[in-house]
């Protein structure tokens, strides 16, 4: 039941194309006075963000508590993957394998806005098409530096280089570690026996010895250095069901569904709104119009992402596939007096709009 297709590999942001092509097709003698047009089928841009995190034991982690007074040290390096959002963007494809002709008679000023491909958006009046998924790949804009562990030895000299003792070595960093929080409060404080000349000097000063606290309070606690990964999806539901849309394995990140290294990440579709014939004035459902113009009414599905047991999204969304196929009287649009326009959702197929052309 499904088609899945992993449209940008990693990218901080999924980019959207602003705008796509449009035609504006009128009944001419080379067409043979027919406007032919597809209906959307609703596919959905999926887009998972990770987070991935990798942490470093420091190398006197077992004096941590001692000359740190810190009882939450690294004791074992660890990476572990995890989905920190989703989020789901209905549009409409093209469904290229069913079209359908509006027969027109010659001299009929009636036209059809369809895109690219083909699909209806209009009658008688100009629309812009909608956006669609970038299948180019994004770039992130983020560079993460991953730590060594080993920072701190551009912090020490030549006495902690000496000795052997890694307890020696572990009092020496944490005497380190003190002369640097001082003199960060005497900065702050401005006390310090050589306070800097302006702002920016302080700034600097400040930077550096942040750094230097930083490396040897890792030599201690460790590191924990997190980067969000994004990737998008595209998914285009055939029916009621459920699929692995894809896998996130505790060391690679994402993998594909059939990676067995991965827990599985699961998207579930389920009908619960079928569309249902519309009602004349006594509440009978409508027949369809004789040479009607076909169009969508849409129906709905709960699509919910989950994995390792947990709900990730849970939504209620409109669907082409889940609804049905009637048709308007084509007399509405060929009226010479008074001829009438439509708009039609891209997603779904759906009628939005329809009115008199004098009055749009």
């Amino acid at each position: 039941m499904k088609k899945i297709f992993l449209t940008i590999a990693v990218a901080l942001t999924s980019l959207m194309c602003a705008g796509q092509a449009t035609k504006v097709l009128t009944a001419e003698k080379s067409n043979d006075y027919g406007l032919v047009y597809s209906l959307p089928v609703t596919a959905l841009e999926i887009e998972v963000t990770a987070s991935h995190q990798v942490a470093k034991k420091g190398p006197f982690y077992l004096y941590a508590k001692k000359f740190t007074g810190s009882d939450k040290a690294i004791s074992e390096d660890y990476e572990k993957w995890q989905i920190s959002e989703i989020k789901v963007r209905p549009f409409g494809v093209s469904d290229s394998e069913t079209q359908y002709v509006m027969q027109l008679r010659p001299g009929a000023l009636t036209s059809i806005t369809v895109d690219s491909d083909g699909m209806l958006l209009a009658i008688n009046k100009d629309v812009n098409a909608p956006s669609k998924p970038d299948a180019k790949p994004g770039k992130s804009t983020e560079k993460v530096v991953w730590p060594s562990g080993n920072e701190y030895l551009d912090f020490v000299d030549e006495e902690f280089v000496a000795s052997k003792s890694s307890a020696k070595q572990a009092q020496l960093l944490a005497e380190s570690l003190m002369e640097v929080r001082d003199s960060k409060l005497s900065l702050t404080r401005g006390t310090a026996d050589a306070m800097p000349a302006d702002g920016k000097q302080m700034e600097l000063m400040l930077a550096s010895l942040g750094q230097q606290e930083a490396a040897l309070t890792a030599a201690f606690t460790g590191s924990v250095t997190t980067e969000y990964v994004t990737r998008t999806f595209t998914y285009v539901p055939e029916g009621e069901g459920e699929d692995i849309l894809f896998r996130l394995s505790s060391f690679a990140g994402f993998v594909d569904a059939d990676d067995l290294s991965g827990d599985p990440v699961y998207l579930k579709v389920e009908s619960v709104n079928q569309a249902s014939l519309p009602l004349d004035a006594k509440g009978e459902p409508k027949k369809l119009p004789k040479n009607a113009v076909i169009y969508t009414i849409p129906g709905s599905a709960q699509v919910s992402i989950s994995t390792l047991g947990k709900k990730m999204y849970d939504k209620e969304i409109r669907m082409a596939q889940f609804g049905m196929v009637f048709g308007l009287d084509p007399l509405l649009f060929t009226d010479k007096k008074e001829p009438s326009f439509a708009v039609f959702d891209p997603v779904t197929g759906g009628l939005v709009e329809l009115g008199s052309v004098s009055s749009k």
